[in-house]
């Protein structure tokens, strides 16, 4: 038989465990559901994404760079330069360059990929300060509505792969009128 002090501490011991699991983001719900439980939202939101080798354009929200990311590095190693054409998706591989229209303005912008994000739900796409001014987004808006079409993205063999935008342009590329017998 437990003395009541020996209960007492291995009450307490049980105690900790449990509010160990549920502090850790453990928690019996949301593991028979399958889901992560909240606390793991913030470890999990930069989860390593598969890139997409398709090269096939994405529509969606693009919000701009915050001020205070200039001169932070990005995942490519370089720093963020507010002045230069470069953006952030989660899912275009590192190194592709994309043209990026604002479907509200029509204006279009050539982009590099050099980082990951936006990490809001429903944004495929951050681009700097010059950018958005390229391609309209105001400070006011902050977000626009956007085509993104891929003109070339590194593969992982170490080859550059042509996007679709490059494929379409190829083949509607008019022929010469006088052709060569």
């Amino acid at each position: 038989m437990l003395k009541k002090s020996n209960f007492n501490r291995l009450a307490g011991f049980v105690m900790a465990v449990i509010v160990g699991a549920y502090g850790t983001g453990f928690s019996p719900e949301a593991h028979a559901a399958g889901k992560k439980s909240p606390q793991q939202s913030v470890s999990s939101r930069h989860a390593k994404v598969k890139p997409d080798l398709s090269g096939h354009k994405r529509i969606g929200q693009a919000s701009v760079y915050a001020g205070k990311f200039a001169g932070k590095k990005m995942a490519d190693g370089t720093k963020m330069n507010p002045h230069s054409d470069n953006a952030a998706s989660k899912t275009l591989p590192l190194g592709t360059t994309a043209k990026v229209t604002n479907l509200q303005t029509g204006q279009s912008a050539k982009v590099t990929i050099r980082d990951r994000g936006p990490y809001v739900k429903g944004r495929i796409l951050d681009v700097s300060p010059s950018t958005a001014r390229k391609i309209g987004i105001t400070k006011h808006d902050g977000v626009a509505k956007v085509k993104v079409d891929p003109i070339a993205f590194p593969v992982p063999h170490g080859s550059v792969k042509p996007g679709v935008a490059v494929q379409k342009a190829k083949a509607n590329k008019p022929t010469s009128a006088v052709q060569r017998r």
